[in-house]
């Protein structure tokens, strides 16, 4: 093998992965969010749990990717282990999707795929027109860098040295461990299979011998899974945990059949003169099969998962998650006058989710006073918690007054209905003074020793009328008063505040971009003093103490 070899092969492999990651990313985005959709909304039922993990992973062509999505999913508390199961045992069927297509035989047409796809990209102008090119012209590079590998790795045929390697994946043990390795490497069982669909068109390798690194190949495609879960929950810990043991459970009984049954022999045979396809129809031979069989098993799965990795008490605290509510599913029959029983664990929830506001409405403030985008970080994932939290306190909710008779309660959780809805739009506003600070910087705008004086009184009365709605109500007249009183504070303050504001456009200390900031600030600050005011008046019209 010479060095045009060598570079030959080396420029396959780049093709090869190029193209893959050219049909993911290009797919992905023609999708938009709708693979993330489908996985929030996804039920309890493991077969459509399964089809939709498959049919996810067959478009993103990487079942990493729908796993690490999943591992994601669990840790924010949108999705729970029993459902996260079905989805990984899908996604390993859908990985298979790109084994099958290099099987297929379309090389000749593979040029014109990449030219159609560059073509659609170059000349067209639509982002969607873009993404479709994509998708076609990683196909065509896909199989261009496949018949480059091929061509390249050929004459290791005659490599007593090489063939001799390549002989000892006859042995199971090693077989596997040099599948695992090499596809932990690169992180795609996809890109793994593919080159050794190309080593086995090439002659190099026969499916006796290529049956175990296949194992092992997807084996080693869950350390992209294991690597997102390094800092998260243990439940999203525990996922990673179920899709290892998928894979692991799979390869005993793959390897075992192998040895003790003509297995190999029968696959060879529906397509003797394909070694790809050979491949291509193990790999899913096996992922099929496996989900089969761990089907009636997958709340098994997830006790053997929540066994290797048993529960501790800081857990608790992990994620997003409801402390004090246990959600109700849609089909759950409640009692009659259920929400009484609820009513104290609703405010101690909503009284959290105030507390995660008024952090963020601080931290707001402090990032347009500092200049500093490096917060919006921190500030997203606060207010993506609340926005979890708003959506579960209101599904919640909705579950238990269908069946609220007593007047008195019916009008309580009316009010926290409406409470969770103005807590979560005083997040949103906190979210905009934020993002400010980015612009800030960005446009290197500076605000006068003036304004800042002004941005710091207006964080001081937020935080005042964010805390007065944390005081009991004994009077609930003379509290709801004295909240109002504080919502008059922030009109009067953004009156003055503006005349300001123009007074220091007049005198030429306001730059064009920093009036805009301010003026967008002032009315964000207004507007918390109205959802503010909302929640007391709630809170007082529903008599909650």
């Amino acid at each position: 093998m010479d060095i045009t070899n060598i570079l030959g092969l080396l420029g396959g492999l780049a093709l090869f992965l190029h193209g893959m990651q050219m049909m993911s990313s290009g797919l992905e985005a023609a999708a938009g969010n709708r693979m993330k959709g489908i996985l929030e909304k996804l039920t309890a039922n493991r077969l459509l749990g399964i089809l939709v993990g498959a049919v996810i992973t067959a478009v993103i062509q990487s079942s990493s990717a729908t796993t690490v999505m999943v591992v994601g999913f669990v840790n924010s508390g949108m999705m729970t282990l029993r459902q996260a199961v079905w989805i990984i045992m899908g996604a390993n069927i859908g990985t298979t999707i790109t084994g099958q297509l290099i099987a297929l035989d379309v090389g000749v047409l593979a040029p014109l795929f990449a030219f159609i796809g560059v073509a659609m990209m170059v000349f067209l102008k639509k982002p969607q027109s873009h993404h479709f090119g994509s998708i076609i012209g990683g196909l065509g590079v896909l199989f261009i860098g496949m018949d480059m590998m091929s061509a390249s790795m050929a004459p290791l045929r005659e490599m007593p040295g090489f063939v001799s390697l390549m002989t000892t994946f006859s042995n199971p043990v090693i077989g596997i461990l040099a599948g695992a390795l090499f596809t932990a490497v690169i992180q795609s069982s996809s890109a793994s299979v593919g080159i050794l669909q190309a080593l086995a068109n090439s002659g190099v390798i026969g499916l006796p011998s290529a049956v175990y690194v296949l194992f092992g190949q997807n084996i080693g495609t869950c350390i992209t899974a294991v690597l997102a879960s390094i800092g998260t929950s243990r439940n999203a810990k525990r996922a990673t945990i179920i899709h290892l043991m998928f894979n692991v459970i799979g390869t005993i009984l793959f390897t075992v059949l192998c040895i003790l049954t003509p297995l190999v022999g029968v696959v060879q045979g529906i397509t003797p003169t394909n070694p790809a396809a050979q491949i291509a129809n193990m790999h899913t031979i096996f992922n099929i099969v496996t989900t089969l069989i761990l089907l009636p098993l997958g709340n098994g799965l997830v006790s053997a998962a929540m066994h290797i990795l048993p529960e501790r008490k800081q857990d608790m605290e992990e994620g997003m998650h409801l402390m004090y509510l246990t959600p109700i599913k849609a089909n759950q029959d409640r009692a009659i006058g259920v929400s009484a029983i609820y009513i104290t664990q609703l405010k101690q929830e909503l009284e959290r989710m105030l507390a995660m506001a008024k952090e963020n409405v601080a931290t707001a403030f402090q990032a347009v006073l500092d200049r500093e985008p490096a917060l919006i970080q921190r500030e997203e994932t606060v207010e993506e918690y609340i926005d979890f939290l708003n959506k579960e306190i209101s599904q919640f909710i909705s579950h238990v007054i269908v069946h609220e008779t007593n007047e008195a309660d019916s009008a309580a959780v009316s009010a926290y209905f409406k409470i969770t809805g103005n807590i979560e739009r005083i997040g949103d506003h906190a979210m905009n003074i934020c993002g400010y600070s980015a612009l800030l910087k960005e446009k290197n705008v500076h605000f006068s020793q003036e304004a800042r004086e002004e941005i710091a009184e207006m964080r001081s009365v937020c935080m005042e009328a964010i805390d007065a709605l944390g005081t009991d109500v004994s009077d609930a007249v003379s509290w709801l008063t004295g909240v109002a009183a504080l919502e008059q504070k922030m009109d009067d303050m953004t009156s003055q505040y503006r005349q300001s504001q123009l007074n220091r456009m007049k005198s030429g200390t306001c730059s064009d971009e920093g009036c805009i900031l301010f003026s967008e600030m002032l009315t964000d600050f207004e507007r918390i003093g109205d959802h503010v005011l909302n929640i007391a008046q709630e809170r007082s019209g529903a008599s909650l103490s």
